[in-house]
């Protein structure tokens, strides 16, 4: 039974001849119907802001041909509607190639619960709790001068209806909560970000007061900036600390391991499968079977379950993340990363949570090595050349490393270098592994969609280091 149909006059036997009349002559495809509400509610300034509500519902439905991909949406969901997009479906796309024959398995994995978290705490209730957010950081000391906290919630409900008939559910919560606070001594000003999130309800994060613990973070993180001094520049030894720092990863090796650049020969990596790429000791892996993080699904945006899937084994190249068209092209199997930012955009090959797993070492052994060189702990925006893996990060807590010992805090840090090489100037892997907060968004061909990712503490042997020390 649909849930997006009952109220429309659209009946799932009718939806289902249109989609299957549709594409019988085609290699692939599906209609993708979707319904998200939105809300976001903003303190900045000891005042509310702003404060949105926002639903949204539409379909989207796809033709896949070669590797052609013929695509058509809308946000009226109606028996006509779906008719004229099956007409525009049916003037672009050719004949079937047989090329595909991959059945979806079933599954009844649930990595999230079919919670709303928006309607499950009231909007007076969550505009209390930031107004607390607010006097609490402000009460630290003086030297606190804004206070921005914000709610993001969304609750997306998704159907996938595939030629035959077979129709897939899944209900997807997601929460976001931000603090940013700016202090300033001395005539000095500088702000500290932190936020946490996941899929699941608010009081996950709000329960016994941890509010608070998200509030003391973004103040530590702004005194720390405070006492900050101009990073040095050069060639040196980093040290990667656990978590979000894996945000490099993702960025400058996850990316090249897509099946669509792989495919089209765009990654450094596409003709390197069984070959040495890391160092020994690192294993990177893509899951999306962690309960209630942000990157999980229970299902992909094309209905195959999710999984564990291991890119890199001890610095071997194993696997590239699929979907079910590059997969197809390519001779294997999609590993359930077929992923859409909504019913208005087509799906690619997308990351879910990318991590890479544990070593041996403790971050004390790494520290200790090091003469001269830096510590990363937190980084901010950056620029990554997806084809060869060249990024630009920015550091947004780093601290200088001296004689094995940690020092000062540096302002000003970037890390330059190359994702490929990196993997291979790994010294040492952690064996304290984190995974980030759960506040990530992957941005690929103008779509966003919600990420996690994961690493221990590392030791890279040598990278650029630019700052701004005279």
């Amino acid at each position: 039974m649909s849930e997006f149909l009952k109220n429309t006059d659209l009946t799932l036997n009718r939806a289902e001849k249109i989609v299957s009349d549709t594409l019988n002559n085609c290699d692939d495809g599906e209609l993708y119907i979707e319904e998200t509400n939105t809300e976001s509610i903003i303190l900045d300034d000891n005042k509310i802001k702003n404060s949105n509500y926002s639903t949204d519902s539409g379909y989207g439905f796809r033709a896949v041909t070669g590797d052609v991909v013929a695509y058509s949406h809308s946000n009226e969901i109606s028996e006509q509607s779906l008719i004229n997009s099956s007409k525009n479906l049916a003037s672009t796309h050719i004949k079937s190639s047989g090329m595909y024959d991959f059945e979806i398995k079933k599954t009844n994995q649930k990595f999230y619960n079919d919670i709303d978290p928006i309607e499950t705490k009231s909007l007076a209730s969550k505009i209390e709790l930031l107004k607390s957010m607010n006097e609490y950081a402000r009460s630290r000391d003086s030297s606190v001068k804004q206070v921005t906290a914000n709610f993001l919630g969304e609750k997306k409900n998704i159907e996938i209806l595939r030629n035959g008939g077979e129709l897939l559910k899944d209900n997807r919560p997601l929460v976001r909560i931000n603090v940013s606070i700016m202090v300033e001594k001395n005539g000095k000003k500088e702000t500290g970000i932190y936020g946490v999130g996941g899929r699941q309800s608010y009081d996950d994060f709000l329960k016994d007061e941890n509010w608070k613990k998200i509030c003391d973070e973004a103040y530590r993180i702004a005194n720390t900036n405070l006492e900050s001094k101009p990073s040095p520049a050069g060639e040196m030894k980093v040290v990667l600390g656990p978590g979000w720092p894996a945000i490099l990863i993702h960025e400058a090796v996850g990316h090249g391991l897509e099946g669509d650049f792989n495919r089209k020969k765009t990654s450094v990596f596409h003709n390197l499968v069984g070959q040495k790429v890391a160092s020994d000791g690192v294993t990177i892996i893509d899951d999306g079977t962690i309960d209630k993080r942000r990157g999980s699904l229970n299902i992909d945006d094309e209905g195959t379950p999710t999984e564990k899937t291991i890119l890199i084994e001890n610095g071997i190249l194993k696997n590239f993340m699929q979907d079910r068209l590059n997969a197809r092209l390519m001779k294997t199997k999609s590993t359930g990363n077929g992923r859409r930012e909504s019913y208005k955009h087509v799906i690619m090959p997308r990351m879910r949570n990318t991590i890479m797993l544990n070593g041996k070492n403790t971050q004390e052994e790494m520290i200790k090595s090091v003469d001269h060189g830096i510590f990363a702990v937190s980084f901010g925006g950056g620029q990554v050349d997806i084809t060869s893996g060249k990024f630009v990060f920015n550091c947004t807590e780093a601290y200088e490393i001296k004689n094995g010992k940690i020092g000062s805090p540096l302002k000003g840090a970037t890390l330059i270098g190359d994702g490929p090489s990196s993997l291979k100037e790994i010294l040492m892997v952690g064996n304290d592994m984190m995974l980030d907060p759960g506040i990530g968004t992957c941005g690929k061909a103008g779509q966003g969609v919600p990420v996690g990712v994961g690493q221990p503490s590392l030791l890279i042997d040598k990278m650029t280091v630019g700052g701004t020390q005279l």
